[in-house]
């Protein structure tokens, strides 16, 4: 179910008239239609050595060299932004969303930052409350706001003001996120096809009410029965010797797994023989990893999801606050909530019926496809916490519904990145210009969000993009990122270290997957 429409189209862009004269920052200062009211708008000539805004959130920015209007508002009251606009002649035309991943409550600054001195007009927006907002998910509407509304609200007010600014609408908008900011992207293709011409999503989790669960639950069972429970040195124990073992299967030793799914390693193997004490677990502690990466099962048996692939860690520890707000405060709205109470199937359904927008699995995306989207999604193989099958999973049901693998891939295609965790970082190559990486600007080869941007506006649809591993500012290692359900293979003749050495083919597990 979906908010009210009256509340949408009272923010829709028609509504807008003129605020102010073009290039004036600071008259847009005010209320604006649609619930917009601009609570600073600010005109800022950056020092040589840059500026950048406060911030104690984790999407730091980078110093800011070109001269801005920072826009800073609020839609409805609750839903906060802030729209960076380049002055007019550092101006691509372009706007950019930049998505938050969490709880969110906070503003990318990183890809704001980033991004503006490559010409884009940048926005992001909190989806609804504060990161310091005690209870939030006990707010109808501040739910409904994170589950798809403030992006969405956000992306008409960002081109209202910037066409007041610019006096012309932005040629082309984009949308550039990772974890719950994957999500909102797809949650724009799939409910707002008119918001962004393409849009790029990492680690999405298009099932994420399904992956809460898991991690619910096995954090829970580890708080249950302390001696099985696994510690952050047994996970690394576990990914090491799975890596190890898996490593060379696609001809090069290089700490990299091209693809998990033709790994076998099981937790038996790091049981513990007579005598030994180190580099090895318990038999309780077997026992909890075997249970943790099988399929989880309900109540009554029956498989919910398809487990964790070999070598993919978790995180330890009791639940994370996030999940803990999903039922105490939005489900059961009491802050005294019993978590040993969880419910696998009766509280995914709870999770399901008070939060319905919160999955982004929906298939329906042919307005998105007919007016001309673009969308490239991402995922990290070995990402911890938005796990790689669910991606799979759902690309595959889009190739179904949209008629077939090639007539989905003139519109949206899956790159999976190995060694890859949750957004970056890993032992493999995790710089590609996806939401908190480095960028390459212009460069739709090595920069996911140009390529995608290449995509929509010059119809070339990438093949493969180049992704690098930076150690200490160097490039250690650069490596192919192909179109599912393609992997990278050595040329057995090159540098091993070298993107150029590896060709992306049909991997025939990939093709079968499901």
């Amino acid at each position: 179910m979906r908010w009210p429409l009256a509340f949408t189209l009272a923010a829709s862009a028609a509504a807008w008239a003129p605020a102010a004269a073009a290039h004036d920052c600071t008259a847009l200062a005010g209320p604006h239609p649609g619930g917009v009211i601009i609570t600073a708008a600010q005109s800022i000539v950056p020092e040589p050595s840059g500026w950048q805004p406060d911030t104690t959130s984790s999407y730091r920015p980078l110093p800011v060299t070109v001269p801005l209007c920072r826009i800073e508002g609020t839609i409805e009251g609750n839903i906060g932004f802030e729209l960076w606009l380049p002055a007019p002649e550092k101006w691509n035309g372009r706007l950019l969303g930049a998505g938050v991943g969490g709880d969110a409550g906070v503003y990318n600054y990183t890809d704001m930052s980033r991004r503006i001195g490559e010409g884009f007009a940048t926005v992001t927006t909190d989806s609804g409350h504060k990161s310091t907002q005690a209870r939030w998910m006990a707010d109808a509407k501040a739910r409904v706001d994170y589950e798809h509304r403030a992006t969405h609200l956000t992306a008409l007010a960002a081109k209202a003001l910037a066409a007041d600014y610019y006096a012309k609408a932005p040629d082309r908008s984009y949308f550039l996120g990772c974890s719950g900011g994957g999500r909102q992207a797809l949650k724009e293709m799939q409910l707002y096809a008119g918001d962004y011409d393409g849009v790029v999503a990492g680690a999405p989790g298009p099932y994420m009410p399904l992956i809460s669960v898991r991690m619910m639950w096995f954090s829970l069972l580890q708080k249950k029965n302390p001696a099985g429970a696994l510690t952050d040195a047994d996970w690394a124990l576990y990914e090491r010797s799975a890596n190890a073992a898996c490593d060379g299967n696609d001809g090069v030793r290089d700490g990299i797994v091209e693809n998990p799914l033709a790994c076998r390693f099981t937790p038996a193997e790091l049981k513990c023989a007579e005598g030994q004490a180190t580099a090895c677990l318990s038999p309780a502690n077997v026992a909890m990893l075997t249970e943790i990466v099988a399929p989880m099962r309900n109540e009554t048996g029956r498989i919910m999801d398809h487990g964790l692939l070999p070598g993919v860690r978790t995180r330890p520890g009791p639940p994370s606050p996030l999940l803990r707000a999903m039922w105490a405060d939005a489900v059961y709205d009491d802050p005294a909530w019993d978590e040993n109470s969880f419910r696998r199937t009766a509280d995914l359904d709870k999770a399901n019926a008070i939060m319905p927008e919160l999955r982004a699995d929906s298939t329906a995306i042919a307005p998105f496809i007919k007016r001309g989207g673009k969308a490239l999604i991402y995922q990290g193989w070995q990402d911890p916490s938005v796990i790689a099958g669910p991606t799979i999973d759902y690309y595959r049901e889009l190739e179904a519904a949209q008629g077939g693998a090639a007539e989905l891939a003139k519109s949206v295609r899956l790159m999976m990145v190995p060694g890859m965790y949750h957004c970056h970082g890993g032992p493999g190559a995790d710089e590609f210009g996806g939401s908190g990486q480095i960028s390459t600007p212009a460069n739709p080869s090595r920069d996911i969000l140009w390529a995608v941007i290449d995509w929509v506006e010059h119809d070339r649809a990438p093949d493969r993009i180049v992704a690098a591993k930076i150690a200490h500012g160097d490039v250690v290692l650069t490596r192919a990122l192909c179109l599912f359900p393609q992997s990278a293979h050595y040329d057995g003749v090159g540098p091993q270290d070298s993107a150029a050495s590896f060709a992306c083919r049909i991997d025939p597990l990939l093709a079968t997957a499901r």
